[in-house]
């Protein structure tokens, strides 16, 4: 009686019938939502940020790479879908260590610099999630350094950080 109850409530508030675009617990998910929103944040999302994502996908999430491309084409999705930051952080920072969000502000740094500058919008979003996931100021500064660093001296082509293979 009572499960009968809370389905017709939630068929009268139209619960029953969305679709969550992600489970709560899907943290590759929410990472790859904020790498997109970091690279087309300033309107150009390239190609090179888009492999960059992919590459993401593959070797920190350890995703094959048509895994990878559909996590990344539900990450477009639902960052497109989302009305702020939280919906993601809120997960990271439920699913993540403190070294597992520093990870995360790491690779949203690499992406800001992906096409060779770092825009005031890739800037400011970088600033808020590390807000909302816990990350100090100093640690933010400190991954930015560290992302600037390793874009002037890349490592070589046949390393870990190369365009992924389709």
């Amino acid at each position: 009686m009572l499960d009968a109850i809370k389905t017709f409530i939630a068929e009268l508030t139209g619960e029953a019938e969305r679709r969550k675009p992600y489970e709560s617990a899907d943290y590759q998910l929410a990472a790859a939502a904020l790498l997109v929103h970091v690279a087309s944040i300033d309107g150009d999302f390239d190609e090179d940020e888009k492999a960059r994502i992919q590459l993401f996908a593959q070797t920190r999430f350890g995703l094959p790479p048509d895994e990878a491309r559909a996590l990344i084409h539900q990450a477009r999705v639902s960052e497109r879908e989302a009305v702020d930051l939280y919906r993601f952080t809120s997960v990271l920072k439920r699913q993540l260590d403190e070294d597992g969000r520093k990870q995360v502000i790491g690779m949203l740094w690499d992406m800001a610099h992906a096409d060779g500058s770092v825009h005031e919008f890739e800037e400011n979003v970088v600033w808020r999630v590390a807000e909302l996931l816990g990350v100090s100021t100093r640690e933010r500064v400190e991954l930015r350094r560290e992302a600037r660093e390793a874009l002037e001296n890349p490592p070589p082509m046949d390393g870990p950080w190369s365009r992924p293979k389709e």
